[in-house]
């Protein structure tokens, strides 16, 4: 069967609604997903009559309302089809009913306080612009999930909301250029998703990966990415067959996986996909994080997900590439040939340089975690300073601008590679950056500060919501002025000078970028989830996010204690994983090397074959000392832990400033023991045994 055949079997998609719908419904369901109207409530048997018999075809014998908690990851309740049949048989059944709405036990996904305990109930909400699909045996679909009451507990809800407060705005400022075709704008994702590929083996014997995802101990092998020779290097063959298999089951469920090659680490790999609308690139990033681990199994590996799985080497991220485009077609951050003379594309622009300039703190918030907390600011991934990198074209484009300047365009220089056979080409007008957080990259802006394991949703939801406030209050200004020409071009001006401060084109891995950063630009530096998370309930952000109906302030103030909590359970379950490990693994082993190296010394006394050597007595002493400070830090570790009290902010506060640190002491001690201890009494598998384990 070839690619075109398979590739979105699973899905019920466009495609399949045409040939299965009356015309009447698909008609009504199309313009539904296309335009974002309401639900016509009537087509719902008919679609749900057509699905099941697709479903059906395909092998299915269950349904479930497939969505996202707040837990990070996603969560599925399995219904058969089947019905009883006054003749003692069965009958496949599934009701419109059905489809629109789910009523799933909610008392253990987290709520950050928005039900009592006691309050079970929830509901699942069918999400008809996000197609259904089968997995496995199991009809598949995408739903938003809330509370009793009506409040949000899950991802896809204020991301929907999100999307249609930036549709709103954009339209409205597209009114004014007088745009008549476009009947909504959309923002669309592509997700770069790095992982980890190790074996099975290694992994079951390291209960660090098997309780965190992450190693707590681990010295550095002697080589691991200094040569560079592992990024985009020749692809092994059981990786190559991993990802081959990983395609397959990608394109089945219509995931458009592109791009794949390894990446800087030892054992690290990257997953690119063709761009989405943002909610079903959400959907489909979810699935694939699923995916990518279950291949991995069926080919004796492990695939790790975790932002700083390795201390040292590269961490994994997600770099969420970001586009707003009309119905029509046109990207709207498409600069044209001549971005000087394209207003509508300058107002854009600066749209999204406003909304990043006032909303740093919120952009830094949505990437906020354990994991990505270590990730941050080292050199594979941006620092926690919010900035924007323009390219030198659109810097001069602003700065000719503001300054009022005439403008002489970008300069196009050819390519001359001194071979005659080689093809010529021009050069792009500006360079990449990829030290920046927040890069413009030609007609879209990378965001690069999420975690490999992050929902792409959370930051999604906050720059639709930034960016569709910076446009209410251009659209605001605009609608009511005399002179349209003359106010847009002070609006762009205004707006070049008042957040030229988040630009920055240079290295953002510099320290004294850092210091000019905060010092002299006054830009944010929360440098963990402790630091930053509390600034969501701050009250622009509040009066923001709810104006435009993104959030209540209850579903907030829920998220800021879900995340808060998130943080302290994930660094309390690292913690107590390494006081296990050095208490019972790491200082016996230590302890057992060193008696036998007692053993070895007493020996050669007693066989008069000379003293122990300098060498030995000075190894017996690292030892012993290495043991005994090897207890002492566990047990400060494991009081650090048990002190923590308080509120939720409190604790946060508990573990960035103390048991983080013990943390980092007894990793400290215990990986000098490593170095020095004997391989055959080391009770776990080397970095260098892990990172190269595939072959």
């Amino acid at each position: 069967m070839s690619i075109q055949e398979y590739f979105g079997s699973m899905v019920f998609d466009d495609r399949v609604m045409k040939a299965n719908l009356p015309a009447g419904i698909y008609k009504s369901l199309h313009r539904t997903i296309e335009r974002g109207t309401k639900l016509d409530p009537g087509v719902a048997d008919a679609v749900a009559s057509a699905m099941k018999d697709w479903a059906v075809s395909k092998g299915a014998t269950h349904y479930t309302h497939w969505f996202q908690p707040l837990t990070g990851v996603t969560a599925e309740k399995h219904d058969s089809f089947i019905s009883p049949s006054p003749d003692g048989g069965v009958i496949m059944e599934f009701s419109g009913k059905e489809l629109i709405k789910g009523e799933p036990d909610a008392s253990s996904f987290p709520s950050g306080g928005l039900r009592a305990t006691f309050e079970a109930r929830g509901y699942t909400a069918w999400d008809p612009t996000s197609y259904a699909f089968i997995k496995g045996k199991t009809l598949c679909i995408p739903t938003a999930f809330c509370s009793y009451g009506g409040e949000a507990l899950d991802k896809k809800t204020p991301l929907l909301r999100s999307m249609e407060a930036l549709n709103k705005q954009a339209m409205r400022i597209l009114k004014l250029f007088g745009n008549k075709d476009a009947r909504c704008v959309r923002t669309c994702v592509g997700p770069e998703q790095e992982y980890f590929l190790i074996t099975r083996e290694m992994y079951d014997k390291r209960p660090d990966l098997r309780f965190t995802g992450r190693t707590l101990f681990g010295k550095k092998p002697p080589k691991g990415q200094e040569m560079d020779d592992h990024y985009f290097g020749v692809i092994k063959p059981r990786v190559a067959a991993y990802m081959e298999e990983l395609n397959e089951e990608l394109w089945k469920l219509g995931i458009l996986a592109k791009t794949e090659h390894n990446e800087v680490a030892p054992a690290q790999h990257e997953l690119a996909p063709i761009y989405s609308t943002t909610n079903v690139a959400t959907d489909h990033n979810q699935l694939t994080m699923e995916i990518m681990q279950k291949v991995a199994a069926k080919h004796g590996l492990v695939c790790l997900l975790h932002e700083k799985p390795f201390d040292g080497v590269n961490g994994s991220g997600k770099h969420n590439n970001w586009s707003i485009s009309t119905d029509t077609g046109v990207n709207l951050l498409s600069p044209g040939e001549t971005p000087y003379e394209n207003a509508q594309f300058l107002l854009f622009l600066c749209a999204v340089i406003k909304a990043v300039d006032d909303y740093q703190d919120l952009l830094r918030i949505t990437v906020a975690t354990a994991g990505n907390d270590h990730r941050l600011g080292a050199n594979e991934a941006p620092p926690a300073v919010v900035s924007m990198f323009l390219g030198d074209e659109l810097s001069a484009v602003l700065e000719a601008i503001e300054t009022g300047a005439p403008y002489m365009g970008a300069e196009k220089t050819q390519m001359k590679l001194g071979v005659d056979v080689l093809p010529k080409f021009n050069r792009d007008t500006t360079d990449r950056n990829r030290t920046s957080p927040f890069a413009f990259t030609g007609n879209k802006f990378e965001f690069r500060m999420l975690g490999s394991s992050n929902s792409i949703a959370c930051c999604n939801i906050m720059l639709n919501a930034a960016v569709a406030e910076s446009l209410k209050i251009y659209a605001d200004r605009l609608e009511g002025a005399e002179d349209f020409e003359t106010a847009l071009h002070e609006m762009i001006r205004k707006t070049i000078k008042d957040h030229k401060n988040i630009i920055f084109n240079g290295n953002g891995y510099d320290e004294a970028w850092i210091k000019e950063a905060t010092e002299k630009r006054g830009l944010l530096n929360y440098r963990t989830t402790a630091d930053c998370m509390p600034h969501l309930l701050d009250d622009k952000n509040v009066n923001m996010l709810t104006a435009h109906k993104v959030y209540s302030r209850a579903e907030l103030e829920s998220r800021c204690e879900i995340m808060l909590e998130n943080y302290v359970k994930t660094v309390t379950i690292e913690a107590n994983t390494m006081v296990s490990m050095a208490r019972r693994q790491i200082a016996p082993a230590v302890e057992g090397y060193t008696l036998k190296l007692m053993d070895a010394v007493s020996k050669k006394r007693a066989l008069d074959i000379g003293l122990d050597s300098g060498y030995e007595t000075g190894l017996l002493k690292e030892l012993s000392a290495l043991t005994s400070e090897i207890a002492r830090r566990t047990d400060l570790l494991e009081e650090a832990v048990g002190a923590l009290s308080g509120t939720v902010e409190e604790q946060s506060c508990g573990v960035r400033d103390l048991v983080l640190a013990r943390m980092e002491e007894l990793r400290e001690v215990c990986d000098r023991a490593e170095s020095i201890t004997a391989k055959e009494f080391w009770p776990y598998p080397s970095y260098g045994d892990i990172l190269f384990s595939v072959k």
